[in-house]
């Protein structure tokens, strides 16, 4: 997954309530046609266990080499295949693509980023999107939205801007239950209309700050005025008598005319003998030892309102980890996740859910990212913090899989695993090639700690096996595999380098972009646009044989780029017209760069700007990903049942599970069932 967009606009979130996907008007429609399932297809088991980013050619080596007996059993058994991944191979656009039982022409999602025509080409995350209300009442400093009589004002809210229809929705019409812990590309969850669907949300799900999760971090030798890094703030700390104050900044007060965030104080009070500090944050009081992590902790966020009304309070949770005390005091606060316990907006469906599960589990991370690589990109944690860090992550979600299996019954249960992904990020490194940022020895180190996941993952399913037996059908996938990422490709500086994109100078298409001369420009991590007459604000380009020509002449180009080495950098450029089919196209990049092994768009092309060079290496802790050709990085596919298909796909597993549980594959659907040839 790749994740360098992370803000959300903070200004709506608190305001987000509910959010319902579209397209769901077929659903009154489905009880004719799908009608209510048999008693014995009702009590079938099916476990689903999606294990973000886990690639083939690692986990072949290892079977081979005897370090995963348990999938390397199902491979003996005819229960593996390399799985085919989406067009690109994007997390958020595959796993939208398993949600659909097609590609991403039927859920409109080509990207981690898309652009707004209208306004030529605003970003916006793809998944969701918050939604402007209207009305308000002034009084003094706030704007209050009163959505009763007389007043009527109609609340922001954030909504799923995944299309099509969902493969639970038919099991769900059906009378046959689905749980899912998680799921990707389901955030706001989608409403189940029959009662059997439950769902808790995973990458998409924001912090309380409405961001992708924004870690704090304090320290003396920190900026003195707090700094936005990309991913966190750092703020300076001055001690006076071992005692300082800071301030934990929390979500925007939106009641007010002009919002402020919500500023939580708190005294860190320090003991260089015993290399130990105590916080004292609200009620609660922490000693920690340097290198000790606290447990989770409810924060209030006070928002102040007008006098005539109490005040409002949204609480988050958040934990402290004590990096150094002497000689340069340094103190990590994680993102401020939303409070299982209580909720400040849904993230589960039902919206009860997630307080059934924190009841069991008590306090556990809810944001969609979890492992936090932002902060070993900024050099916030070492490498061994990081590990540090996604093992507490993988060992939360071993205790929510725990949950998920003592509650389950029957029907389908899918559970995500997201450190294979977030790990390989910043762990993959399978060459004897020149690392990023690690020797040799470091490079090949950490390669091995990511081996040991595999391990983990691999004993999971072990356990899985042994629970269930015979007695439910598990399939284990991933949404597409890895690859080192060495070189990147500034897309944009090309289009302006070949006269697609003017000025001459431009540096930014969202800051200086000369629109009446500029022809393409890129967005996005694999995306090009067409300035296109009748679709962007401002376009030039007729639609028909001058875009036509256009896109091929553009395509011939890129085909023939080599690196400076004579390598070839882009292995496919799809047109999308050709490859997508549904009817959620329309936003939809006019081309799609499918990269060889060891390319990727440049940092900068994702959010439309240039660089000085064409292509330059990679200096990015992020150093491996999956966002090249979708030939290059497909995903694994395990079973406990032979798999029959030639050459199974992620739009294949929604007709199979449909299948198992007896009805029929709907027109929309692409796919097919795995275990049929």
């Amino acid at each position: 997954m790749n994740n360098n967009n992370k803000n959300l606009n903070r200004r709506d979130f608190l305001k987000a309530t509910t959010a319902t996907a579209a397209g769901l008007t077929w659903a009154t429609a489905l009880n004719p046609v799908w009608g209510g399932a048999t008693n014995s297809a009702r009590r079938k088991k099916v476990v689903i266990i999606g294990i973000d980013g886990m690639d083939p050619n690692l986990a072949q080596s290892m079977m081979d080499a005897g370090k995963l007996p348990t999938f390397d059993k199902l491979r003996r058994e005819g229960g593996y295949s390399k799985l085919g991944t989406s067009i690109p191979p994007q997390s958020p656009v595959a796993w939208a693509s398993f949600i659909n039982g097609a590609g991403p022409g039927s859920h409109g999602i080509f990207d981690f980023i898309h652009r707004n025509p209208a306004q030529q080409c605003t970003p916006f995350y793809s998944a969701a999107e918050t939604v402007a209300g209207s009305g308000f009442w002034q009084v003094g400093d706030h704007r209050l939205q009163l959505p009763f009589w007389p007043f009527n004002h109609t609340p922001s809210k954030t909504v799923l801007k995944r299309g099509g229809t969902p493969f639970w929705d038919y099991l769900d019409a059906a009378g046959i239950e689905s749980t899912f812990y998680d799921l990707p590309s389901n955030y706001p969850p989608s409403k189940s209309k029959h009662g059997h669907h439950r769902c808790l949300s995973g990458m998409g799900t924001p912090d309380l700050l409405g961001s992708y999760g924004t870690y704090q971090h304090f320290a003396e030798d920190g900026p003195l005025r707090p700094k936005d890094e990309g991913g966190g703030y750092r703020s300076m700390l001055f001690f006076e008598s071992e005692t300082t104050e800071a301030e934990l900044i929390g979500p925007y007060n939106e009641f007010l005319t002009n919002p402020k965030p919500v500023k939580v104080k708190f005294l860190v009070h320090r003991d260089l003998t015993s290399d130990a500090a105590a916080i004292d944050i609200q009620d609660h009081k922490i000693l920690l030892k340097k290198g000790q992590w606290s447990d989770w902790l409810k924060i209030d966020f006070e928002m102040v309102m007008p006098s005539f009304l109490p005040n409002e309070h949204v609480g988050g949770i958040c934990r402290f980890y004590l990096q150094e005390v002497s000689p340069n005091f340094r103190l990590y606060v994680t993102p401020i996740n939303i409070d299982p316990s209580d909720p400040a907006v849904r993230i589960t469906e039902p919206e009860k859910f997630i307080k059934e599960i924190s009841k069991d589990l008590n306090l556990f991370y809810t944001t969609g990212f979890q492992e936090d690589h932002k902060a070993l990109t900024n050099g916030v944690f070492s490498d061994d913090e990081y590990v540090a860090q996604t093992a507490d992550v993988l060992d939360e979600r071993f205790n929510l899989l725990n949950y998920a299996t003592k509650n389950y019954d029957d029907g389908l249960l899918f559970f995500y695993f997201s450190s294979t992904d977030l790990q390989s990020h910043m762990f993959w490194w399978d060459s004897d090639e020149k690392h990023p940022l690690r020797s040799p020895a470091g490079a090949k180190h950490y390669f091995e700690h990511l081996q040991s996941v595999y391990s983990r993952m691999d004993k999971m399913i072990a356990d899985i096996l042994k629970r269930y037996g015979n007695d439910a059908l598990v399939m284990v996938l991933s949404d597409h595999g890895f690859a080192n990422f060495k070189r990147q490709f500034g897309v944009n500086t090309w289009l302006r380098e070949n006269g697609y994109l003017y000025p001459s100078n431009c540096n930014s298409i969202l800051r200086d972009a000369d629109w009446p001369r500029t022809r393409a420009y890129g967005l996005g991590i694999n995306g090009i646009y067409l300035n296109l007459k009748g679709r962007e604000r401002d376009g030039v380009v007729q639609p028909g044989p001058q875009s036509e020509q256009l896109l091929d002449e553009i395509t011939d180009k890129l085909m023939a780029l080599r690196d400076t080495n004579g390598q070839p950098v882009i292995r496919n450029v799809y047109r999308s017209s050709r490859v997508y089919q549904g009817s959620e196209t329309a936003l939809a990049p006019d081309l799609v760069l499918g990269y060889y092994r060891g390319y990727r768009a440049s940092w900068t092309t994702c959010l439309g700007d240039t660089e000085p060079e064409i292509l330059s290496d990679n200096k990015s802790a992020w150093s491996a990903d999956h966002c090249s050709d979708a030939l290059e990085v497909p995903g694994v596919l395990f079973s406990n049942r032979p798999i029959k298909h030639p050459s199974p796909a992620l739009m294949d597993l929604a007709p199979t599970v449909l299948a198992e549980y007896q009805l029929p594959r709907p027109d929309t659907m692409t796919g097919t069932n795995i275990f049929e040839t």
